[in-house]
Formats: C-alpha cells, structure tokens, sequence
C-alpha cells in the first residue's frame, strides 16, 4: 500500500446487486481485484457512485468489510462515514477503522441542511473517534460548505487533511479549497467523473475521485499529467469525453451497465434507477462510446 500523502485515481467501486436487489459481494470483489489491475492508486466506498444512500446500516458495514478483505492493504482505502448526525457518522467512522479502512471520507449531514457550526461539530466528533485521515466530501447534495469553514476546520481539526472538491463551478472551487486551507492539508481532489482533471491538475489537485468503469483510462490521463505531457494528456480525454458526458446523462446506470459488459458484475442492477433503464439507443450509443476506447481498456 502506498502511503500519504494520497494523490492520483483514487477510484470508487460500485456496490454491485443481483436481479433481485440484493448485495452481490462475489460480484463486489471482482470489482476490487479490477481496481488494483488497472492501476488505481486508491479506493474509495460507499459514496455515492456507490449508491451509498440506497444501502442500510449493515450494508454499509458489509460493503467496508468486503472491500478491505479483498483489498488486503494492496491500494489505499478511503471508507465513507458520510451520516445523518454526528452520532451516526462516528459508529461508521470507528466501523471504517476497525475494518481497517486507512482513512474517511464524509459530506455533511445530507438529509437536513446543516448550520456552519453544525457541520464543524459534525467533523469534530468523527476526527475525535479516530486517528484516520478525513477527507471532506464538497459536494452540494449536503449543501456547499464555504471555503471560510474548510479553512477553518483544515486549521482547528487534526485528522482534517483533504478535500474532495465537487461544488460547481467545480476548477474553481478547487482553487478556493487550496487557497483557503493551504498547507493545513495534503491535498484536494477532484470529482464529476474526473471530467475536468486537465484543469483541476493545473490549478494545484493532486488526483480525483470518477467511478471505477474506465479506471485505467483515468489511470493514463493522470499519468500523462504528472510526466508532464499534457498534450497526451488532453487527447486521451477527448477520446474520453463522449462516454463521461454519456455517463453524465445517466450515471450509476451507466456504470452499472459498463462493469457488467466488461465482465466484472453479473447484474447492472441499480436500486435507485429501476424505473429508468438504458433503452436501445442508449445501447447502440454506448456499443460504439465503448468501442472508440476499446484499446485503453484492460480485456
């Protein structure tokens, strides 16, 4: 396992169900084995291309238990505490730890929009229930947390040493998360499928955070990025870029969809989405979207 600071493809697995929508944890370890052979250079689970919020309490558990036995230390593994209460996201975090996550990630309390000092409070009880490295997840389905507050939580709680920055416009509030935390921490990472890595590099991101379908294709961007070849680097994501803004449209249903054409998942099934299926130009679309990065992808 490599050790911090973290920086790279730090890659989300799917949370993989059968037909009848339960757990698929055979399923969920192919998916891990996948991660490591393509290169990822950490893990990150449950969040929401997990579809972390469609999963119960034991569930949750399960998943993190899953993941860090087929893991095995092989990669960095970020485990998500995001929670309904401070309450609720120190029994994930203290799970996380003894599981033997190497550290967290969590949005703010996501069902009601928390108050400034809430959301402080919020981190400071999950920093205070271990030694774990945090990241903390910007990402407006739990409300914008203000760079004000990033700094000041960066400064007043140790364990606080990243960001996963997903605030539109999302380059931006990259550059205002390093400003306002500075060397209080060791990095920021970008998300939105890694669709803007190009810039988000530029501006000072240390790596992302996209689905794990095409991870090897992300693999070869950030890798072309830190060789310091930028051009290899902007024409492998214009070759990327009509299958991440296909997978804009429609998400986990699309990640779903490709993980079970590359073999790595029995079911596309997704808890959140059954109503909205992929329909046949969907299918043909994504036959060709896949067939134009065939030769990135690992077979």
């Amino acid at each position: 396992m490599s050790g911090r600071p973290y920086r790279g493809v730090f890659t989300i697995p799917v949370t993989p169900f059968a037909e009848s929508g339960e757990l698929d944890l055979t399923s969920l370890e192919e998916v891990v084995r996948y991660c490591i052979a393509a290169g990822a250079h950490g893990l990150v689970a449950p969040v929401n291309a997990s579809e972390f919020s469609t999963l119960s309490d034991a569930e949750r558990n399960l998943v993190v238990e899953t993941i860090a036995q087929a893991n095995d230390g092989a990669l960095p593994f970020v485990a998500s505490a995001s929670a309904v209460s401070a309450e609720v996201a120190v029994g994930f975090a203290r799970h996380a730890a003894d599981s033997g996550a190497d550290a967290l990630i969590a949005m703010p309390p996501y069902v009601r929009r928390a108050t400034a000092d809430e959301i402080f409070h919020y981190f400071e009880r999950m920093a205070s229930a271990t030694e774990l490295p945090i990241f903390i997840q910007n990402h407006e389905i739990a409300g914008a947390i203000a760079p004000a507050l990033l700094g000041r939580m960066a400064r007043e709680i140790p364990n606080i040493l990243y960001i996963k920055e997903e605030v539109p416009p999302f380059t931006h509030s990259v550059s205002a998360s390093i400003e306002a935390c500075g060397d209080q921490i060791e990095g920021v990472f970008g998300g939105a499928a890694g669709k803007f890595i190009l810039e988000e590099f530029r501006r000072g991101a240390v790596g992302t955070m996209p689905a794990c379908d095409i991870t090897e294709a992300h693999v070869a961007v950030l890798g072309a990025l830190e060789g310091g070849d930028e051009s290899a680097a902007r024409s492998l994501m214009s070759r990327l870029l009509p299958l991440l803004n296909f997978e804009s449209l429609h998400s986990m249903v699309a990640y779903k969809e490709i993980m079970k054409r590359r073999g790595f998942i029995r079911s596309a099934y997704v808890r959140a989405a059954v109503t909205n299926p992929l329909d046949d130009y969907d299918h043909t679309e994504l036959d060709i979207l896949l067939g134009d990065i065939a030769d990135l992808l690992l077979h």
